[in-house]
């Protein structure tokens, strides 16, 4: 089974996580200085906000898929009709350790399609043996991230 997933980038993270727990009726399940997460069950989202000096408002939508199997069909779908912008083993980004598939849609809303296989203590650690393009936070290169760019500073750990 698949979860919904959006991701929002937010001014104030402590009235947002206010607002969202009100909204939700839960407190989020991951609480950092820079980021929260909501893993619902009614509606079957993962919900997440972070304050990282972007610009505000919706982020990325995407899928997370429960089982790996899951998420290589998905990237064989994306793959065969040559929607991958980026592919991601073993990342580590917004506090946990995944494996992602990046796209696009016409519109240039990004989507991130990815299994998680792990809890992380930072929002991202570069990976020493990836190309420019594979050690990215949240679809964006390390390498050509900009300082707003949640990877490119020390905001994220």
């Amino acid at each position: 089974m698949k979860r919904f997933h959006v991701h929002v980038n937010v001014t104030d993270l402590e009235a947002s996580i206010g607002f969202y727990s009100t909204l939700f009726g839960s407190a989020p399940s991951v609480r950092k200085p820079d980021y929260a997460k909501w893993m619902l069950e009614d509606p079957r989202v993962n919900f997440a906000i972070s304050q990282r000096d972007r610009a505000a408002g919706v982020d990325h939508l995407g899928l997370q898929a429960d089982e790996a199997a899951e998420l290589e069909e998905i990237g064989a779908r994306l793959l065969a009709a040559d929607q991958i912008a980026l592919a991601e083993k073993g990342t580590t980004c917004c506090y946990a350790h995944s494996d992602k598939y990046w796209a696009e849609d016409p519109q240039g809303v990004r989507w991130e399609t990815f299994h998680t296989h792990g809890e992380a203590t930072t929002c991202s650690v570069p990976d020493d043996h990836a190309t420019p393009d594979s050690s990215a936070c949240c679809g964006r290169s390390v390498a050509n991230a900009d300082a707003a760019s949640c990877c490119a500073t020390d905001s994220c750990g």
